[in-house]
């Protein structure tokens, strides 16, 4: 099936309008994700499907262009310079602030296929083993329903526990299959999965101390990324830390997070 010009550069306009993620130089991405599932489903051309979908936003055909055309490769301990600077940096910094409320809040804005918020709350119940009554919970957001459907399971394959360290093993997994681990039930009702949509409002109950929104803004231009972090500086609380991909930055003279070293900034 072929695409237009006109076409390309509809889907690209609406994914960029609505979602904020610029795919303008991404047609060979755009035609490899979507071609197979027009076919399969009886579109006779990307204009029907793109009409279907601007016709109705909320339709499931909406939900499923997301779910396409979002990139989600992530795995365990992914950039663990984070994981450590917030486990002998952040959290004893916290464990001072809030020894009376013993909460500690925490989002992972790209959670994906839920790697990324476990490996946060292992870490939590590592740190906050000897120090009992902490809330480990944190709040994990993506945009597609579909990786958020897989990472509430909490099931991965054997292969992509390597990872781990040993000793995660033995206390956070159990055996699924001879090919699959299983998180621990402790561990999987420690993240509340949402769906979220970053370019909307973003309206949480508290405001956080840390958030991970790694590996996301690189599909962003730059007004979006500045309104995007303006936002997120907003949700943090005064002392928060943003950990951001190894391979992004933050231009700053956008932002009034302070620079604390690659990849990591502080709310001041």
């Amino acid at each position: 099936m072929e695409i237009s010009e006109s076409e390309f550069k509809e889907i690209t306009d609406y994914v960029k309008l609505n979602y904020g993620i610029n795919l303008k130089n991404k047609r060979t991405l755009v035609v490899g994700r979507l071609e197979n599932y027009l076919v399969r489903n009886g579109y006779k051309s990307y204009n029907e499907y793109i009409t279907k979908i601007k016709n109705d936003p909320k339709s499931r055909e909406a939900l499923t262009l997301v779910n396409q055309l979002t990139t989600n490769h992530t795995y365990f301990l992914r950039e663990n310079l984070h994981f450590n600077y917030m486990k002998d940096i952040v959290l004893p910094q916290i464990l001072a602030k809030e020894a009376d409320k013993k909460s500690v809040y925490i989002w992972s804005g790209a959670a994906s296929t839920g790697e990324e918020p476990y490996t946060i709350v292992m870490t939590l119940h590592d740190f906050f083993k000897t120090r009992p009554g902490w809330d480990t919970r944190i709040l994990a957001t993506d945009i597609s329903t579909d990786v958020l459907n897989y990472a509430k399971e909490g099931v991965y394959m054997n292969e992509q526990l390597e990872s781990i360290p040993s000793s995660w093993k033995k206390i956070y997994f159990e055996k699924y299959s001879p090919e699959k681990m299983r998180l621990k039930k402790s561990i999987r009702d420690d993240v509340i999965f949402r769906v979220q949509n970053l370019m909307q409002p973003l309206s949480f109950k508290n405001k956080f101390h840390i958030v991970f929104l790694r590996n996301v803004m690189i599909y962003f231009d730059d007004d979006t990324k500045f309104k995007l972090v303006n936002k997120i500086y907003d949700c943090m609380r005064p002392g928060g830390y943003l950990f951001i991909g190894m391979t992004e930055v933050l231009d700053k003279r956008n932002t009034n997070f302070k620079y604390i070293q690659s990849s990591i900034y502080q709310k001041i």
